[in-house]
């Protein structure tokens, strides 16, 4: 038996019904009361719970608000609370508080979990939550995409195998699809790309640039710039140091230290300390000496070629030029690395240069293996349409069984698997010597038909049939359906309208035999139903002169026969009405449910 989904539901203020309480138990759920009262108790409430529209008019006339509240109990890892607590809500204890207001102006605000929400989360929580089949408001498997998926867990692993298998060779498929796309739409942009990096790469290896070379030419440049001034300079310091040799008169650095060397080095033996600076005097000597030396070979070696600093300049613009383009930034280039930077550039454009020229090679790759998916897909795609339409019929005869105990004895059930042709040949695959458009889910497009009576066109169960027959062709595919849908709780609004007898016995029967996989519940005006359900609630409605209120009460042994005698005979203490009560109560129980 499946855990209680909604347990507790707290309506407060709604219309005329003023702090109700009804508790929707785990089973078969039969709610009963006078026209209307257990409709608007129950549907509207649980509409708004589910992120129906809000309507004002539903706000009791002076009041402020209306306000629904409902506890809904969740198995540990449903999805619904996976969806709700990505939202921010947390369960307490397991539980979902959901609540809903709707305010005088018709405002109205949606909590889950204490968390202020958009009512569109109500909508997607319901999906998962509860299927309402009424008079005017049927969901679930109204939608095409829900009668694909309750098909598939009706067939059981004859589909689930082969649809495991079409998943992820769609996967492989669309993300094959996805590079060969990008390769192919890109193709132009990519092109121009590798031609611009190889002409870089071509100015480069043309000037053969090395690293640091830039800085070098810097400091060559400025050195030619200025050869006279750097040569006169190191003329008159190495005649400073040296002596020049026209002036044999003339007084230079190195005579008069080594005059100081030769005073101190003649009594250096008389005091340590006059000793220690005659050495060092020796040591000025010698370095004067060796420096002289480099200068008049600095002064020799200096060429002031005019030549050779226009080839210097010519470089150093080629080198900048190329640094702009493709080297580092403002940093480099005033360390004189912009030439490290060059080459750093090159080397990456090359690496990058080799994956676009590999392109084709790669397109040719992924084209061949987009086909042999595409062919694998078709194969797949033909076994799971096979093993769908075999469950379709077993299907179909299922609830047109179940559509004869139910005064619907000569209507039929179909389901029609449909393909659509591709728009255009690399849109689709191929199935049955067609290209047909296929999704991650295959190629059929299912639907369930209805043919009411014979020589009658089969047609989507919303179009074909009315309102009471639709609740009860809903009925059906539930029943048949039961076990293998998600959906833990039906709502059935007067899913009885429009028969009696020994068809709304098997209605009963059937709503029982559905509760034992899921929470049913059932807003009822035939006692032959109601007597089949586990719980039974009453709607009653009481009037003070001034205001007309509703509330609700479980009712239960002498209870429940004074009501189902109402609802028989609209007199809860005949004698013939209470017997035939009784035996209602006494045929449910030997059909095997509990009272």
């Amino acid at each position: 038996m499946v855990v209680s989904v909604l347990e507790e539901m707290r309506i407060k203020d709604l219309g005329v019904i003023d702090d109700a309480i009804v508790e929707l138990s785990t089973g078969f759920t039969a709610v009963t009361g006078e026209t209307g009262a257990g409709k608007t108790m129950v549907v509207t409430s649980l509409g708004l719970l589910l992120g129906g529209r809000a309507d004002a008019a539903l706000v009791r006339a002076g009041a402020a608000t209306a306000v629904v509240e409902g506890r809904i109990s969740l198995p540990p890892g449903a999805p619904a609370a996976h969806r709700a607590e990505e939202a921010g809500a947390e369960l307490d204890e397991g539980a979902l508080l959901i609540s809903r207001t709707v305010s005088a102006e018709g405002r109205s605000r949606a909590y889950v979990g204490g968390r202020s929400v958009p009512a569109g989360l109500l909508t997607e929580l319901a999906d998962e939550l509860v299927a309402v089949h009424g008079q005017t408001d049927q969901q679930g498997l109204l939608r095409p995409a829900r009668q694909r998926e309750a098909l598939d867990r009706y067939a059981g692993e004859a589909v689930a195998v082969p649809l495991a298998g079409y998943r992820e060779a769609y996967r492989r498929l669309r993300d094959v699809s996805a590079e060969l796309s990008e390769l192919t739409t890109l193709a132009r942009e990519r092109i121009q790309e590798a031609d611009l990096l190889r002409f870089g790469l071509e100015e480069i290896a043309a000037a053969e640039p090395r690293p640091g070379e830039d800085g070098e030419l810097t400091a060559e440049a400025a050195r030619l710039g200025h050869a006279e001034a750097l040569a006169s300079a190191a003329a008159v310091a190495h005649g400073a140091l040296a002596g020049d040799p026209a002036d044999p008169a003339g007084v230079d650095a190195g005579v008069l230290v080594g005059g100081a060397h030769r005073a101190l080095e003649a009594v250096r033996g008389h005091d340590a300390e006059l000793a220690e600076l005659a050495d060092r005097l020796a040591e000025v000597h010698i370095l004067l000496t060796d420096v002289a030396g480099e200068l008049a070979s600095y002064a020799d070696g200096l060429d002031a070629d005019p030549l050779r600093l226009a080839a210097v300049e010519e470089r150093r613009a080629t080198l900048a030029h190329l640094i702009r383009k493709y080297g580092g930034g403002p940093e480099e280039t005033a360390a004189g690395d912009g030439c490290s930077a060059l080459l750093v550039w090159a080397e990456g454009s090359a690496a990058r240069l080799a994956e676009l020229e590999g392109d084709d090679e790669r397109i040719e790759e992924l084209t061949a293996e987009r086909d042999a998916l595409r062919s694998e897909l078709s194969v797949l795609a033909q076994t799971l349409s096979d093993a769908r339409a075999e469950a379709a019929k077993r299907f179909g005869e299922a609830v047109t069984d179940e559509l004869t105990q139910l005064a619907m004895a000569h209507a039929r059930i179909e389901v029609a698997l449909r393909h659509t042709e591709a728009a255009l040949p690399a849109e689709g695959i191929e199935v049955g010597g067609r290209t047909v458009a296929y999704g991650p889910h295959g190629v059929d497009e299912v639907e369930l038909l209805l043919a009411p009576h014979p020589g009658a066109t089969a047609r989507p169960i919303a179009k074909g049939a009315s309102g009471g027959e639709l609740s009860r062709v809903m009925l059906a595919i539930e029943v048949v359906f039961a076990g293998s849908a998600p959906v833990p709780t039906y709502l059935f609004d007067e899913v009885d309208a429009g028969v009696g007898g020994k068809a709304a016995v098997e209605i009963g029967r059937r709503l029982a035999k559905l509760a034992d996989s899921a929470q049913v519940v059932v807003v009822t005006h035939l006692p032959q139903v109601a007597a089949f359900a586990d719980r039974h609630l009453v709607v009653e409605k009481t009037n003070d002169g001034s205001v007309t209120r509703s509330g609700v009460q479980s009712v239960h042994g002498e209870g429940r026969v004074r009501e189902l005698s109402r609802m028989l005979a609209g007199q809860e203490d005949s004698a013939l009405a209470r017997a035939h009560a009784e035996e209602l109560l006494a045929t449910a129980a030997r059909l095997g449910r509990r009272r």
